[in-house]
């Protein structure tokens, strides 16, 4: 099986206000289709390894592949129609535009990436929506819909443009147990019924022991 994502041995120091090796000799790949959480104490380099794996963050030494293609050193514009294209991102906290609709909302990234007609986009919003069970919310403003509807509307715009892998920053961190177990089961289904490879960044232990696999992470290094 094609590995998805793939880095090797990256590194990276803060250099200010004095240096911190922040990560540590990585190396790891993620299949197509796995669904892996990473864990660790806060501080140990979590969120600084996913803005690298996102591609956000190019000040590290190593490296990156995306479906089997080297993409450390690519310019900030390939890089920015490379995430766009195949990095699907949900955050802890969701982001919406709340002046926007639901719909217009998870149009956004695929209007940005123009492939398709607006019409085409409009259509697969809907769809992504019906999938997650919020399609007649899809009117509504971002604004006036509940915490959990609103993480699986970001959810929903993290799917538009169909990408390799949805990773996630603490997705479930804000929700509670009913939502994140909603959350839970979406990423499961994404995995086992598309295919998605999904890469989330958890402090919920029982979030992690659900997963296919689970990297440990400690000062900077994977430990397990």
């Amino acid at each position: 099986m094609s590995l998805v994502l793939e880095t090797k041995n990256i590194d990276k120091h803060f250099y200010k206000p004095k240096d911190f090796h922040v990560l540590k000799d990585i190396s790891f790949g993620i299949k197509e289709g796995e669904f892996v959480s990473i864990v660790g104490k806060s501080g140990c380099g979590k969120s600084t390894l996913l803005y690298i794996l996102s591609t956000m963050d190019t000040e590290y030494t190593g490296e990156l592949f995306l479906k089997e293609q080297l993409i450390t050193g690519k310019s900030h514009e390939e890089l920015s129609r490379i995430r766009n294209r195949n990095i699907g991102f949900v955050f802890q906290f969701h982001y919406l535009l709340t002046e926007f609709s639901v719909i217009e909302n998870v149009m956004l990234p695929a209007k940005k990436l123009a492939e398709k007609s607006p019409k085409e986009i409009e259509q697969d919003a809907r769809e992504k929506l019906e999938m997650l069970h919020i399609g007649h919310l899809a009117e509504q403003r971002a604004s006036r819909i509940s915490g959990g509807e609103k993480q699986r509307v970001a959810i929903a715009r993290a799917l538009i443009n169909n990408p390799t892998i949805l990773m996630g920053d603490e997705p479930t961190g804000n929700l509670d147990s009913h939502n994140s177990e909603n959350v839970f089961s979406i990423f499961k289904r994404l995995s086992v019924d598309q295919g998605l490879s999904l890469l989330i960044v958890t402090h919920d232990n029982d979030f992690a022991q659900r997963t296919d696999r689970i990297i440990e992470m400690e000062d900077g290094s994977i430990i397990s």
